[in-house]
């Protein structure tokens, strides 16, 4: 089987990580997308890439596996989408753009969603499969284990805080937790790291980045892949991220501000000026523990490690049984949409 894996923005990687060690290991034939303004970004420059349309066309994909939004309706290849957040309440994660042939779903909440829309367009199928950025959870989820403890005696802390706020200018708390932020690493006990979305306003990054630099409890990182930070830290701070659902996912208490979402099983507070008792007592008494089992039952009830592998063999045996399609039927404004953003198909 020749897939694609396609990226447009760097968060891509980490979700594609796992389907391209699979494919890897299954002796398929693939080629990695990278919009070039990603490129430097890119960890595997050493595996066969493209940041070019016209290879793509050349190439001839059976199955292209899509994290983003948006993919060339004139690709030849099953059009895949396997999703980079698993926050339903954003605004458009059910949103149907009709560039895809399958949704590979994270979990029920998500599967139920994408089945009632199947029904109504008939022109996609759906299968539940898990979410590949998520396998480490299952294979290696004490990996930084040792990191994480020589962290905490450099610093002299005894709990780890991660900062991740979505990069939404409605939805973002970063323009109201600076000072917040501050007051907290008072306490020598926290060491906080500070992970922003690759789409985060840069006023905000260059703001954040010197309150890093005056502050000796808090970290800027800027490695892309969010999974250390999740597995490291003790409690997560946020907003409307859907990384709160990844975090969740391994039993660790969150604070967030102002979330929209409408299954809210952890603390959400509409007042900035409490993080300091919200972080103590979540770490003290972790009083939304029995509410988790909720995200897990319905968002992602999978932790064998093995979220890549089903989607794979669900793509092989989609095609097997299905063939890949010859073309897709989009409107005028989504095919002006994709010639805007890739250019027209070649006319080879």
């Amino acid at each position: 089987m020749k897939c694609i894996l396609f990226c447009q923005n760097n968060y891509s990687f980490g979700i594609l990580e796992p389907i391209k060690n699979y494919l890897l290991a299954k002796n398929h034939d693939y080629i990695w997308y990278i919009n070039e303004k990603i490129l430097p970004d890119f960890p595997f420059k050493n595996e066969n890439h493209t940041s070019l349309i016209t290879n793509l066309e050349n190439y001839k994909a059976d199955a292209i596996f899509v994290p983003g939004n948006e993919v060339p309706h004139y690709l030849h290849g099953l059009k895949v989408q396997v999703f980079h957040g698993l926050a339903g309440e954003k605004k458009g994660h059910f949103r149907i753009r009709h560039y895809f042939d399958l949704y590979l779903t994270q979990g029920p909440y998500f599967t139920k969603k994408f089945i009632d829309f199947k029904n109504k367009y008939q022109d996609f199928d759906v299968i539940e499969t898990g979410w590949p950025k998520l396998d480490v959870y299952g294979t290696d989820l004490h990996l930084y284990d040792d990191e994480k403890k020589q962290l905490l005696a450099n610093f002299n802390a005894k709990k780890i805080l991660l900062y991740a706020p979505t990069f939404s200018p409605k939805l973002t708390s970063a323009p109201f937790l600076v000072d917040e932020l501050k007051a907290l690493v008072k306490n020598p006990d926290y060491l906080v790291l500070l992970k922003f979305h690759p789409l985060m306003d840069k006023n905000w990054l260059d703001i954040y980045k010197n309150l890093a630099d005056e502050t000796p409890n808090i970290i800027f990182e800027t490695e892309k892949n969010i999974i250390k930070f999740l597995l490291m830290a003790d409690l997560m701070i946020s907003d409307t991220s859907s990384v709160i659902y990844e975090f969740l996912l391994l039993n660790k208490p969150a604070i967030t501000f102002k979330n929209i979402s409408e299954n809210i099983v952890w603390e959400n507070s509409f007042d900035y000026a409490q993080l300091i008792p919200l972080v103590e007592k979540n770490l003290s008494e972790d009083t939304f523990a029995k509410n988790r089992k909720d995200i897990f039952e319905q968002y992602h009830p999978y932790n064998d490690g093995k979220s890549a592998e089903r989607m794979v063999e669900a793509v092989k045996n989609y095609i097997a049984k299905n063939g890949v399609p010859k073309k897709r039927k989009i409107s005028l404004f989504r095919r002006m949409k994709m010639h805007s953003l890739f250019g027209k198909p070649s006319k080879n």
